[in-house]
């Protein structure tokens, strides 16, 4: 996490406003992907971390990769579901916490991964599972650049934040009447991929990275109240044009 670590009166105003963005989870309609999202933006904010990624299971028992703070991040997740090893898979696999404070003392556990990570510049990581009961749906990953291990406080919000989110995914009348929800999940991993797509058709057009093109369909998604998968749906189809969403950016909305 580059720049000064937050004051601990900042931390706490930041803290208090992703637990209010996470509790509009709670209502009837919100937008799985954005929330997500959002929920990795925080922890690197909160937590001290360089950077987070989050995996959810399909209806299959597979993990996908579902939100991460870059591409870099993503890169290293889908590469823990290739190698069948990591952090993220054996956190959902246990369901427990697998905190590691120094990746080189990993090597043989993951021999594939643990090198990756540190060419890749981490020196730590730490995954926490996302869990309602005995029922695990993902886990949260926190990669850091220096070692050492994550405090109690930090596990306490890190743990804290996940199960607010896990919350929100499966609903809480579905999680009343003890319904096992996968209508949310299953949009999420679908809203992933038409969400890449759309990136990729944006950066094409425009010449940009590809998290400048998420940015812009984040920004362009928020101001007008929709969905992402929805805007990005449209742009993918040719209902929406580059152009115009970028514009859009720097002109007020009429209304």
């Amino acid at each position: 996490m580059s720049g000064r670590a937050p004051s601990r009166t900042e931390r706490e105003s930041r803290l208090l406003q992703a637990f209010v963005q996470l509790a509009d989870t709670l209502v009837d309609d919100y937008d799985v992907v954005d929330v997500l999202h959002r929920l990795v933006d925080h922890c690197v904010q909160l937590l001290d971390a360089t950077a987070a990624g989050l995996m959810l299971s399909d209806q299959r028992g597979g993990l996908r990769v579902v939100a991460y703070s870059s591409d870099q991040t993503r890169m290293l997740e889908l590469f823990q579901l290739q190698a069948s090893e990591g952090p993220c898979l054996e956190c959902v696999n246990t369901g427990e916490p697998v905190l590691v404070a120094d990746l080189t003392t990993v090597t043989e556990r993951w021999p594939r991964f643990a090198p990756l990570a540190i060419e890749e510049g981490f020196a730590s990581v730490h995954a926490v599972p996302m869990r309602l009961r005995r029922e695990t749906i993902g886990a949260l990953n926190l990669f850091r650049r220096e070692t050492g291990s994550l405090g109690e406080e930090d596990l306490l919000v890190v743990r804290a934040l996940a199960d607010t989110a896990t919350i929100g995914i499966l609903q809480e009348r579905a999680i009343r009447r003890g319904e096992v929800v996968t209508e949310q999940l299953q949009t999420a991993l679908n809203s992933r991929v038409v969400i890449e797509q759309a990136k990729g058709v944006l950066a094409f057009a425009e010449n940009l990275e590809m998290e400048q093109a998420f940015q812009a369909l984040r920004d362009y998604s928020r101001n007008r109240g929709r969905r992402l998968a929805d805007v990005a749906r449209e742009l993918v189809l040719g209902e929406l044009r580059p152009d115009d969403l970028l514009t859009s950016r720097h002109r007020p909305i009429d209304g």
